[in-house]
């Protein structure tokens, strides 16, 4: 039976190949899956293990790489000499040593800084943690080697003089080294991206950066050491001895195994389980493609089964007989997908395309890369072949003798009608309890901290009912979207005979056009969904912060000069700035943390801030303040509306002063500058009869949205700032462009991923109008005998393509939007007043891209209908 079996495949290919590729497209996702989790999982054990280089061994203090329990908690800091690299240097068959010294700091040249990573240079290329790309590695007295593109930012190359300094506590008074540039690195494998790369430096460099008396007092994490293979034997063990009990020698790799399992306690990865659901929802897709070929299939083949039957097979041969079919088909298909996935990720790996944290991407290929997409793939073909099967233990010999009718004319049955039903009014009825909860939970403080499961509950009841709700109209889509699709149908065929006769075939199998809807509803449906969340949550957090903020953004700190606020004045986009001196403070009698911020033209300042502080004052003797704190929320008060600085200056500064008694004017500016209770302005001249030592500047920006795109803007003033480090920046600009990127790059992920079943779905599409095109030959046939043309016949599939893509389409969007607007209100109400968009374009552009995708799809079984005379059409039939 199973040889007939694959002779009736092999006549039935033509009609499998839209079936194969949609299971190909699954499983080539699920399998991408796991490679890309692989090529993650590869990445982290490189960046965990970057700091050790390309050491064969590592000496740590036990418990320093999660080899072990105890500690040194009780001991003084290790240090370079703790490691004892001089005696290990002498052991025979050690071939290098190094010590792991880092530390964080600024490279400085005149106005500009940058932020660096410190790393030690070592004449072993093994041993360093990046390359030398240009000049040579420093190892001698004030040498040193920074990254190439930190070198064009601040204009430096090899032989020129700078300073470095360690960030020590955030201190002014950190130690400095003076040093000369005599190579440039590289960090070929991205292990350091985070930091910009390493600037190397000698051992004389951090002695002088940690301002110790010699190398071997700087801090060190550990000692790296390079062994002869064949002298490891021996090696080894007296490396272990001389360094004694409290100290652990491994090997880099079983380091790197040890922190990959404390990362991942139970072996899972959330990137490759939110990967697999939307890998999931293709192959869910997918089966009802293949439900629909098999469905078609089984109904051309009733006579040749009934004959089947007549010659002594039985009804469970013939059921075994489907299966196998459905099986064979998803084990070729998801082969292939599995290949597809390997040669994707290559394709990727060679042209650095999906380089990880800097890194190539490795193609390692384990042992669920092959087997989970091929039992997906098989047995989701097996599960959707089921229904199928069961039609054809239902054929009995005597149908052999009767004419074939491929139509599908039975009705849904009626359970699945009350289930779907009673899914629908549950999700209506959560969805509608969940929003409900929404105004008193607002109206509490901290909404959705934690402390109180309500927010939770309801947020969980409103989800809950949206799937439900969805799940319920997509099974009763059988009852509901042939008659939505037969009432367009009878406007649309009034357009001509094409657009007539598509509308009577799309009504002879409802539940095929059904099934074929769905796929492209879920799809859409989703789609639609991200991007209206998307657009709602974007116009909700912008109305929100501008509320919040006083200025569009707000720059300060001490690395903030008048050259770089002049660079920044000259953006595009950039109406009104202001650079003004600060110096920080205390209340007296309060514990409060004050920035003074002196100005010298009110009118200067209300030109750069929303807030009206006409009915303040800024002159000499008084202080213009907030109404409340920045910090807390609380309201501001001043006995007798006066107020006295103390500690003015103090900040990095030794030669403090203390203001006297001023008077207070305040106004309701608010979020200056969040990190002090509280930004006053006062006169300038009150800082400089006071003498008062301003340690840093503040930078006042007023964008205009009209002149440039917000986002080109803040882009060009990052740009405009970028060779500076120690500058904060903030305001509702830089909040606003920061969720915009993080709502705009999790929307271009999902719909990335949700692409995937959108495919598939169109593939079901051409597979329908295929499957149509087969079983209606006669009746193609007939038409062409009474004069209908060619063009007429493939316009009619198209105008059938189109209507169940446009239809589905619309459905979709429509419950998207809704889904989008529920999911707006659940979150970001609790931020503020939510927005309500419907996103045209993006809506406009997926069914457009559906619309096209139908014709597109309607092509090959139209040139198939018009390709065999009416003749042989009537003779085959």
């Amino acid at each position: 039976m199973f040889s007939v079996t694959l002779k009736l495949m092999k006549k039935s290919g033509k009609m499998l190949i839209p079936a194969g590729i949609a299971i190909l497209i699954g499983t080539a996702f699920i399998a991408a899956t796991f490679l890309f989790g692989n090529s993650m999982d590869d990445s982290l054990r490189t960046q965990l293990t970057s700091r050790f280089m390309q050491a064969d061994y590592v000496a740590t203090l036990k418990g320093s790489n999660g080899s072990d329990s105890s500690t040194y908690s009780d001991d003084a800091p290790p240090t370079v000499g703790t490691f004892k690299a001089g005696e290990i240097a002498k052991v025979d068959g050690v071939t290098a040593t190094q010590s792991v010294v880092y530390g964080d700091g600024h490279v400085k040249k005149g106005d500009d800084s940058s932020t660096t990573m410190y790393g030690l240079g070592s004449s072993s290329s093994r041993l360093q943690p990046v390359e030398v790309v240009k000049g040579h590695s420093p190892l001698k007295t004030n040498e040193a080697a920074i990254p190439e593109k930190m070198a064009d930012k601040m204009h430096l190359k090899v032989g020129d003089t700078f300073k470095l300094t360690l960030s020590e506590g955030g201190s002014s008074n950190a130690p400095t080294a003076n040093a000369t540039l005599v190579g440039l690195t590289r960090d070929q494998n991205g292990s350091y991206t985070v930091y910009g790369g390493v600037t190397l430096v000698s051992p004389q460099v951090l002695t002088k950066l940690y301002d110790v008396n010699s190398f071997n007092d700087v801090p060190s994490n550990g000692l790296l050491i390079n062994v002869d293979p064949a002298k490891t034997g021996t090696a080894i063990p007296q490396v272990k001895q001389i360094l004694g009990k409290k100290m652990s020698v491994d090997t880099r790799q079983h380091i790197g195994d040890e922190e990959m399992k404390s990362l991942s306690a139970n072996g899972s990865s959330p990137v490759k389980i939110f990967l697999m659901v939307f890998g999931i929802l293709a192959m869910f897709v997918a089966a009802l493609v293949i439900a629909n070929t098999f469905q078609v299939m089984i109904a051309q083949r009733r006579r040749t089964l009934a004959l089947l039957r007549t010659i002594g097979a039985k009804k469970g041969q013939l059921y075994r007989s489907v299966l196998f079919e459905a099986g064979v088909l998803g084990l070729i298909a998801s082969v292939l997908g599995i290949l597809v996935a390997i040669g994707l990720m290559a394709l990727l790996g060679v042209t650095k395309a999906g380089s990880i944290n800097g890194q190539a991407m490795r193609i390692i290929v384990t042992w669920p890369v092959i087997v989970v997409p091929l039992a997906f793939g098989i047995v989701m073909t097996v599960l959707a072949s089921i229904g199928s099967a069961r039609s054809a233990t239902a054929v009995t010999p005597l149908e052999a003798l009767r004419p074939i009718e491929v139509t599908d004319t039975r009705k849904a049955g009626r359970v699945r009608g009350v289930l779907g039903a009673l899914m629908i009014v549950l999700g209506v009825v959560c969805c509608a309890l969940g929003a409900s909860r929404m105004p008193s939970i607002i109206n509490t403080p901290s909404p959705g901290d934690g402390s109180d499961t309500t927010y939770e509950y309801a947020l969980f009841s409103a989800m809950g009912g949206c799937a439900l709700l969805f799940i319920g109209l997509a099974i009763t889509a059988t009852f509901w979207l042939p008659v939505l699709m037969r009432g367009i149908g009878a406007l649309v065929a009034h357009i001509g005979p094409s657009a007539n006769i598509a509308n009577a075939n799309i009504q002879k199998n409802p539940r095929r056009v059904a099934a074929t809807g769905v796929a492209l509803l879920i799809g859409v449906t989703l789609v639609s969904t991200i991007a209206t969340g998307a657009a709602c949550g974007k116009q909700t957090m912008d109305s929100t912060l501008d509320s919040h903020y006083s200025v569009d953004m707000v720059a300060e700190g001490n690395g903030l000069t008048k050259h770089t606020a002049d660079k920044v004045a000259k953006v595009k986009g950039i109406s009104d700035t202001l650079y003004l001196p600060t110096a920080t403070a205390n209340v007296k009698g309060k514990n409060l943390s004050v920035l003074l911020v002196g100005v010298s033209d009110k009118q200067a300042l209300q030109k750069v801030m929303h807030t009206d502080i006409s009915s303040g004052t800024i002159a000499p003797g008084t202080v213009l303040a907030p109404l409340d704190n920045a910090q807390t929320g609380e309201k501001l008060s001043f006995a007798n509306n006066t107020v006295e600085f103390t500690n003015v200056g103090k900040n990095g500064s030794k030669n403090h002063v203390n203001l006297p008694e001023m008077k207070v004017t305040q106004v309701d500016y608010r979020k200056l500058a969040s990190m002090y209770s509280m930004v006053v302005f006062v006169d300038q001249s009150t800082l400089a009869n006071s003498n008062v030592k301003t340690d840093g500047h503040m930078l006042l920006t007023k964008f205009d949205t009209n002149a440039a795109s917000v986002t080109d803007t803040f882009d060009a003033v990052q740009s405009a700032l970028g060779s500076t480090d120690g500058i904060n920046v903030s305001g509702p600009i830089a909040d606003r462009v920061t969720w915009d990127t993080q709502i705009d790059t999790i929307m271009k992920v999902l719909i990335a991923l949700l692409a995937v079943a959108v495919l598939i779905a169109l593939i079901g599409v051409a597979n329908t109008l295929s499957l149509s095109v087969i079983e209606r030959t006669r009746e193609s046939a007939t038409l062409r005998a009474i004069g209908m043309t060619r063009g007429q016949l493939k316009r009619s599939l198209a105008c059938e393509a189109l209507l169940i893509s446009l239809v589905s389409g619309v459905v979709g969007v429509i419950l998207g939007t809704a889904f989008g607007w529920l999911g707006s209100y659940m979150v970001f109400s609790l931020y503020g007043k939510t927005a309500y968009l419907f996103d045209w374009k993006f809506n406009g552009a997926v069914l457009l891209i559906a619309a096209l995708a139908a014709l597109v799809s309607s092509i090959f079984p139209a040139r198939r209908a018009v390709k065999t005379p009416p003749v042989a059409a009537l003779a085959e039939a």
